[in-house]
């Protein structure tokens, strides 16, 4: 038996051994990453440096990353899935590249010194090659070396063999190895490639050699990187010979509470057995979005609305088990001081996330009992048993009603409803959706452009301008997001700002640019940042040894990204809008004109 305490460890142990520098967990709220909502993968927090620029701590890194993707979450309640799981990952920053990272984690994997699988149970892919970039005779060459035999190499496409956060940026082939779960084989044509549940993943090398432009081309980056990704959760449940994740030590408390709590046993039918598995997940996932260094609250928009997701879903699915109100507030509470040693922000953002989830669950039985109200309502009109999708969809979208509540209560009516009939709806909503979010998202500091990183250098002299006309040291970034058109900050402050606080931040920022102050950065550690009074809310991100910039005299910041060689090449800077982002944090809107 392995925990996942022991499993991480022993990865950083191993690796540390290998030279290579442990840093911390990166926020997961991506700083100036505008391709992600979330931080979906340890590369985020690493752009610039896959892109070329110097890392503080060197060229070898390993670290354990809180991540979330939503994109597979109608999937969650099967054996595998989650929306929130720690990545354990080490990254060559031009250092060393396939030969070694393979055979460092065939050691890691098989050693008996460190994890001990059985390599007969191993099975890798390899990138087949396109127009792009040729087949990776490479990596299948080192794994035959290794020990993998012929056919247990997998050539698979883009589709299943590519690595990119995002539309744009950093990319390249990967190789993926999967752990045999003993589940016979769906046909002569299985592989890695199938949804069987015969092959589970359990890393991912990335060869990160490219970088792709938003116009779809492809050109060599600067150096040759490894970016490699090991789900922890994933692993601790192959290496204990469990049947799902949901059964590691992370979650049996919460599913051991929820049985108390609603009186039902996890085995009890499957029904409840994906109940419980989704409240766990979800509330989980909540919990380090509300509790993170940068967290976000519920609502309607980008990050906010996905949380808002997690969390009604979670709260549906407990209505459905007959949870006590307030239970999801008791699980949160469970997962803090079980999470709090490895990530303190937990524990000091702990008022947030009860208060949040509470609010949130009050917000949704509300929604719920209108939802109910109108669809008895408009089933009156119903002549021939069957609610269309349209009717559906629209208790859906205006509601906030789930579908599979209307057709619970249809059934209970003896009604069905035209299920195809809402998924169409459903996505031509989705595809508005994200064609807006494109829009949205499109671009951001992964461009590296000069408008670019020129909006970016005007958001440290808007921080120091708001801390000194606010009059308030308390004032920190809570989230940037930068197109080469504006930028978008959001920033830690109680109330909206006055007409004329407004013109005094807009006005010290362009005294800034007029003094033409020269901006230059040196590489410190944490505690010798922290003496020189450098702002700073991103530490984490970079580890013990960061970069931190000065404009002259004006501001001193710790930061990783871009910047411009001195305020002059700025131009005039524009307060376009000030707003509410989310509770206690103002948004400001603004661009630079030449």
């Amino acid at each position: 038996m392995i925990t996942s305490k022991e499993l991480k460890n022993k990865f950083l142990t191993f690796f540390a051994q290998h030279d290579h520098a442990i840093i911390k967990s990166a926020s997961l709220i991506p700083e100036n990453d505008a391709s992600v909502l979330f931080t979906t993968a340890g590369m985020h927090p690493l752009i610039p440096y896959l892109m070329g620029a110097h890392h503080p701590s060197g060229t070898r890194l390993a670290n354990v990353q809180k991540c979330v993707r939503t994109g597979d979450i109608e999937e969650v309640g099967d054996y595998c899935h989650l929306t929130f799981f720690e990545m354990l990952g080490n990254w060559s920053l031009g250092d060393y590249f396939k030969d070694q990272s393979i055979r460092y984690s065939y050691e890691f994997l098989t050693s008996k010194q460190w994890l001990g699988l059985d390599p007969d149970r191993l099975s890798v892919s390899v990138f087949a090659g396109d127009e792009d970039c040729p087949r990776d005779e490479i990596s299948a060459k080192v794994w035959q070396e290794c020990g993998i035999p012929v056919d247990r190499i997998f050539y698979l496409p883009k589709k299943n063999n590519w690595w990119i956060a995002g539309n744009s940026g950093p990319c390249g082939p990967d190789t993926e190895i999967f752990y045999d779960t003993g589940k016979p084989k769906c046909s002569d044509n299985c592989s890695p490639a199938c949804d069987c549940g015969k092959y589970l993943e359990i890393w991912n090398n990335v060869f990160m050699q490219y970088n792709k432009s938003e116009d779809g081309t492809y050109s060599p980056l600067k150096q040759k990187n490894v970016d490699t990704g090991m789900g922890l959760e994933r692993t601790v449940c192959v290496l204990n010979g469990y049947k799902s994740v949901y059964e590691i030590d992370t979650f049996s408390s919460a599913v051991a509470l929820i049985e108390q709590l609603a009186h039902v046993n996890y085995n009890q039918d499957d029904k409840s057995t994906k109940a419980i598995r989704i409240i766990v997940d979800h509330i989980r996932t909540a919990t380090f979005i509300l509790g993170d260094q940068m967290g976000v609250t519920p609502s309607n928009l980008d990050k906010g609305y996905i949380l808002r997701r997690v969390i009604r879903r979670a709260v549906r699915y407990a209505n459905t088990l007959q949870m006590p109100k307030g239970s999801i507030a008791q699980l949160a509470k469970l997962y803090i001081e079980q999470y709090s040693e490895d990530y303190p922000e937990l524990i000091q953002n702990q008022q947030r996330v009860i208060d949040e989830l509470n609010k949130e669950e009050e917000k949704f039985s509300k929604t719920l009992e209108q939802g109910e109200k109108e669809f008895y309502r408009v089933i009156q009109y119903i002549k021939d048993g069957v609610i269309g999708g349209g009717i559906a969809f629209k208790l859906y979208d205006t509601f906030g009603f789930p579908l599979e509540m209307t057709i619970e209560l249809a059934n209970e009516k003896g009604m069905a409803v035209d299920v195809e009939g809402f998924k169409d709806k459903f996505s031509k909503h989705q595809q508005i959706s994200n064609a807006t979010a494109e829009q949205t998202f499109k671009g951001g500091l992964a461009d590296a452009s000069v408008a670019t990183t020129n909006l970016h250098t005007a958001t440290h002299l808007l921080l120091k301008s708001l801390r000194t006309v606010l009059n308030d040291n308390t004032i920190y970034q809570r989230g940037s997001n930068i197109t080469p058109e504006r930028l978008r900050f959001d920033f830690a402050f109680g109330r909206p700002l006055t007409a004329q606080e407004i013109e005094d931040v807009q006005k010290m920022v362009n005294d800034a640019i007029k003094r033409n102050l020269p901006i230059s950065y040196q590489e410190m550690t944490v505690d010798q940042a922290k003496a020189k009074g450098a702002i700073g809310t991103f530490t984490d991100r970079y580890g013990e040894r960061v970069k931190v910039y000065s404009m002259g005299d004006f501001s001193c910041e710790i930061c990783g990204g871009p910047h411009a060689q001195n305020t002059g090449e700025l131009g005039e800077f524009i307060i376009t809008k000030e707003q509410s982002s989310s509770s206690g944090v103002r948004r400001i809107r603004g661009e630079l004109r030449k």
